[in-house]
């Protein structure tokens, strides 16, 4: 299936849903992976800042962890910008697979990764990771990277779904994971109501991506951004809001919508370093070290296949 049949069946599979949603990997067309990109440099947007800086510190430890020859595997690459510090720690990294919905920004992030990295087989996958992925047999110890706070868009259970087929394609490697942690709301509110209006920008993309690939007839003046913190759930929400009372057509088929109608775009759940342990030994993984910044406001997790090499203490705080 081309991937704008992909978009189009999900996208009006997501409208006639209730309540109505669509799944937030349709935020990454070209244009949506270059807002991230610039989200992830806002001041309110501490996840991305964070993270950079616990790989900045602990990317030797978890090089070691690794060991020679080792092969990574990024989840939703991206521009690639994290992994490369893992790699300079590295001593003789095998080969790197950047795996990535959106092919235009994955192949530019790859290109200028061999720049970068000579001796380094980088080899891009553009596929979806949440549907079927076939990855090339293992060039070395295979080691699974799925930094930022990615695994809170899925809901516990699918979370759990998705660690158990990591857990497959990593064929008995580990996996350094990104986890966002629970936090004061009011931080989690600036972080996703930017000063700038990025995410709000990011958010509407997805209408302006309908009205360019499927022919739709948003008025993207008629949406708002929303994006709130549900404690009860221990997630973020965000959403798209009818500003008025409007009938828009896609692809043919038409959607009314009343005056605060929402089309629910992305949720990103936030855990305890507990919490998290807890779902990865469901689904079948023995956690490892932990490492978080002083604040504890995000946290990167090494795991281990059950049964794997002995793991560090399950509560270890590398801060």
């Amino acid at each position: 299936m081309a991937p704008t049949d992909s978009f189009a069946e999900a996208f009006l599979a997501g409208l006639h849903a209730r309540p109505r949603a669509i799944a937030p990997k349709w935020f990454y067309d070209q244009a949506g992976s270059e807002l991230f990109d610039r989200i992830c440099t806002l001041p309110e947007y501490y996840p991305t800042r964070t993270e950079l800086a616990l790989l900045d510190q602990h990317a030797p430890e978890m090089a070691a962890r690794m060991g020679d020859g080792a092969e990574i595997v990024e989840f939703g690459a991206g521009a690639s910008v994290k992994v490369r510090l893992l790699l300079q720690a590295m001593r003789t990294p095998r080969r790197f697979v950047p795996v990535d919905i959106s092919g235009a920004h994955l192949h530019r992030a790859a290109a200028a990764l061999r720049r970068d990295h000579p001796g380094l087989e980088v080899l891009p996958l553009a596929a979806d990771f949440t549907a079927d992925l076939v990855l090339p047999p293992p060039a070395g110890r295979r080691i699974g990277f799925f930094p930022g706070s990615s695994i809170g868009n899925f809901e516990p259970a699918a979370a759990e779904a998705l660690l158990r087929r990591f857990g497959g394609w990593l064929a008995g490697g580990a996996l350094l994971i990104g986890v966002d942690l629970i936090k004061d709301p009011d931080v989690l509110h600036a972080a996703y109501n930017d000063a700038l209006g990025v995410t709000a920008a990011f958010n509407l993309n997805l209408l302006a991506r309908a009205n360019r690939e499927l022919g739709a007839d948003f008025d993207l003046a008629q949406w708002a951004h929303s994006a709130f913190y549900q404690p009860q759930h221990r997630r973020i929400e965000m959403h798209l809001m009818s500003r008025r009372r409007q009938r828009v057509q896609v692809a043919g088929a038409h959607f009314d919508f009343d005056e605060g109608d929402s089309v629910h775009t992305e949720h990103s759940y936030k855990y305890s370093v507990e919490g998290f342990q807890a779902l990865a030994r469901r689904a079948g993984f023995a956690p490892g070290a932990v490492w978080t910044d002083a604040a504890r406001r995000f946290s990167l997790h090494w795991l281990e296949p059950a049964g794997g090499p002995a793991p560090t203490t399950p509560q270890e705080d590398m801060a």
